[in-house]
């Protein structure tokens, strides 16, 4: 690992004649630490400090690496590196953002192990542009109370692969804790499936305002398990699903629940596309929706639209 390299220098000249002197730079400027090795990322991790960036060549990085040191919202911390840099575990998390908020982790690829990428109580976390497939569990998850999370223009598949049916590709929140305010999560822009065989986005009770918009689901590999039958299952408030794209599923394209009382409302659906062709569930709907009532809405507008299977959707459909 290179030595931390500040971006600016202290000047100690001054004019030959009228004496001017330039102010000295910060001396905790930031850096940019390239890495190599899976020792030498686990260092960057423990170190980085606000601003700075840690650049992965490369190559495998083999083991768990766990993130603790948050940046800010004027400071972001920056983990990047292309497609090439793989990191693999062989159980446990990929990467864990333990408390790393404004962290973004950009470009690489995270396989192996039981998850790969987890927050963890980390506020302002953008995930972007990465690969990560071939997982026991999830494939990101937001959870503990992460607000404001983004996961934007990356491809998950293959996950679930311990056969439990809790291999969703996005998984937002806790089930049946509503203490756990992972708010305001957007999921845009993103290729999710094949092989995941949980829903591609899970948005659980507790959670509001996440945003799930651009997105291609494919639901080959869905298992049924654990009622895991569409691509997206809707149990949080307030959430907008819009202009994503949905083929091969086993039952319904997107679903609502109510898994605790007051939850599950909110959910508006929008110039999303849908493929039913193959389903064989006993709905083949492209919206479930199982909580729609005065206090609990559920909006479906005649934006959507249907190919295949017995329907758009289960309720009145808003012009």
């Amino acid at each position: 690992m290179r030595p931390r390299t500040p971006l600016t220098v202290l000047f100690a000249a001054a004019l030959a004649t009228g004496g001017l002197a330039l102010t000295a730079a910060p001396a905790n400027a930031a850096a940019v630490i390239d890495v190599s090795t899976a020792a030498q990322l686990k260092s960057a991790l423990t170190t980085v400090s606000p601003g700075d960036t840690i650049r992965l060549a490369d190559g495998t990085y083999t083991g768990n690496f766990k993130a603790t040191r948050p940046g800010t919202s004027g400071a972001r911390i920056i983990l990047t590196g292309s497609g090439k840099a793989v990191l693999t575990a062989g159980g446990g998390y990929g990467l864990h953002l333990n408390g790393a908020s404004y962290w973004t982790v950009h470009g690489m690829t995270i396989k192996g192990g039981q998850k790969g990428i987890m927050a963890d109580t980390a506020n302002g976390v953008v995930i972007d542009s990465v690969t990560v497939h071939d997982l026991d569990m999830e494939g990101v998850h937001f959870r503990k109370s992460s607000r404001d999370g983004v996961l934007k223009n990356s491809r998950i598949y293959d996950t679930g692969q311990n056969g439990r049916g809790m291999g969703e590709g996005v998984y937002v929140g806790t089930a049946n804790d509503l203490s756990d305010r992972s708010d305001n999560a957007q999921i845009l822009n993103n290729t999710i499936g094949p092989d995941v065989r949980g829903e591609n986005v899970d948005i659980k009770e507790g959670t509001t305002g996440a945003r799930i918009i651009g997105n291609t689901f494919d639901g080959n590999g869905l298992t049924g398990a654990n009622y895991d039958d569409s691509w997206v299952d809707v149990k949080g408030n307030d959430v907008l699903v819009e202009g994503n794209r949905g083929s091969r599923t086993t039952n319904n394209g997107y679903e609502t629940h109510t898994q605790q009382s007051g939850w599950g409302c909110g959910t508006v659906f929008r110039n999303n596309t849908s493929n039913l062709s193959g389903a064989t569930g006993d709905r083949q709907l492209a919206v479930n929706v199982t909580n729609n009532s005065a206090t609990c809405r559920t909006t479906v507008y005649a934006s959507n639209t249907v190919t295949g299977g017995r329907g758009l959707t289960n309720v009145p459909v808003t012009p």
